[in-house]
């Protein structure tokens, strides 16, 4: 996604504990992870060398249920079936380090699924689609037949939302419209 607003990005997978801490609302919840993953991230790499370096975590709600990464397929038929025909919250934070300095935007989507047959979950299921994502769905992928509605940021519900990255990267320096060529972007 950041190649899609031209920004020079290197992948620096990091673990942390993704589990939610007793009474974390999602927009909490969301914007602990992003930072989180953020910093071990910055401390792994020993400071980037001045590079600026992102995070994000996303979170699927309904109500304050918070909605994970599925554990197994029996999880994800569970969860696609607990948000069919209903409308439910995709919170995605994104965060930023550099130099120490730390800043945190936060995009907040409201998807409504169609009703959905147990043979279209488990069919989906059965792709494979679900394994790692929140809520137990792509929304840009074979999870978009589900969509029946979208209010926010598509990007967002992917998993980074541009709208707020930009803003970010402009709060660090790095305008993503004026092209420029030194930006250091971890």
């Amino acid at each position: 996604m950041l190649d899609q607003i031209g920004v020079a990005h290197a992948i620096y997978p990091v673990r942390i504990d993704e589990e939610r801490l007793n009474a974390e609302g999602p927009r909490d919840y969301a914007r602990r992870l992003a930072l989180a993953k953020a910093s071990a991230a910055w401390t792994e790499l020993d400071g980037a060398g001045g590079r600026l370096v992102l995070g994000a975590d996303t979170a699927v709600s309904v109500d304050d249920s918070i909605f994970g990464k599925p554990r197994d397929a029996d999880d994800a038929v569970s969860m696609l079936g607990d948000l069919a025909g209903k409308t439910h919250q995709v919170t995605t934070a994104v965060a930023a380090i550099q130099e120490g300095e730390r800043a945190v935007r936060t995009s907040v989507s409201q998807v409504t699924f169609r009703s959905i047959l147990s043979g279209e979950i488990e069919a989906y299921v059965k792709s494979g689609e679900p394994v790692g994502k929140a809520g137990a769905y792509a929304i840009q992928g074979l999870a978009a037949v589900f969509v029946e509605r979208l209010e926010g940021s598509y990007s967002g519900v992917m998993g980074l939302p541009l709208c707020e990255t930009a803003e970010l990267l402009r709060e660090f320096g790095h305008d993503v419209l004026a092209g420029d060529p030194e930006r250091k972007t971890a």
